[in-house]
């Protein structure tokens, strides 16, 4: 199955939705949102691989760039700037919604997965569940600062991609972190990956994004397969 790709500019919302859209051949009534991180923006290659990956698995894909990386083109987000981000994945979610989708994931790479989690336990009926690519659960060398103060209230059932080498979180950490979660989880870990879930440098090693689609397949079971 091959994917078609797209520009998608939607000015309608009160904040603007900006990315590509993968487009499977056989349109469904899945979707995934993909938030990308602090340092990227929507073609970081996690998010290629892993959004291409979904859409020849039947999903329609958006992979968006959150607010702030629409209002910079570089540099990370600035103080205040998350709760603008959490409404840009609001209205993604309401554009995927425009174009057909009726049960919606909602996930990203580090800094957008994190917001994405802040978001949904805000709001739980908002997204069907979470994909969430190198949570970043602390800064590196700061264990101390731990990113986990909403997990408690996160009732989302969420897939967890983290790499053994992250800086980020350790897997001992990012295990005890899971457990604060009241909703069905699942950790995938990627033995010698780090941050970008890359291997000897290289970014997305080969067959991880279908390991990622099929770890997610077992923990939705008939909720993220099915079509309708």
């Amino acid at each position: 199955m091959t994917a078609a790709v797209q520009a998608l500019n939607d000015n309608s919302l009160s904040v603007p939705v900006r990315g590509f859209l993968h487009r499977p051949e056989q349109i469904s009534a899945r979707g995934l949102v993909l938030g990308h991180g602090a340092g990227s923006n929507s073609n970081s290659p996690v998010l290629i691989a892993v959004a291409a990956a979904f859409a020849d698995a039947g999903y329609s894909v958006l992979r968006c760039d959150l607010p702030f990386r629409q209002n910079r083109s570089f540099g990370p987000p600035r103080p205040g700037d998350a709760e603008h981000d959490r409404e840009g994945l609001r209205n993604a979610l309401a554009a995927m919604r425009n174009l057909g989708c009726a049960r919606i994931f909602l996930g990203g790479h580090s800094y957008g997965g994190r917001q994405a989690t802040m978001l949904c336990a805000e709001e739980r009926e908002l997204a069907a569940g979470l994909l969430l690519l190198s949570y970043p659960l602390h800064p590196p060398r700061k264990p101390e600062q731990l990113r986990v103060q909403h997990l408690p209230r996160l009732h989302v059932p969420a897939l967890f991609v983290h790499g053994t080498r992250d800086p980020f979180g350790s897997t001992e950490e990012m295990e005890a972190a899971v457990k604060m979660i009241p909703a069905k989880t699942r950790l995938l870990t990627v033995a010698g990956a780090g941050h970008v879930l890359g291997i000897k440098g290289k970014a997305v090693e080969h067959g991880l994004a279908g390991e990622v689609v099929a770890a997610f397949a077992l923990l939705f079971g008939d909720e993220g397969q099915r079509s309708g």
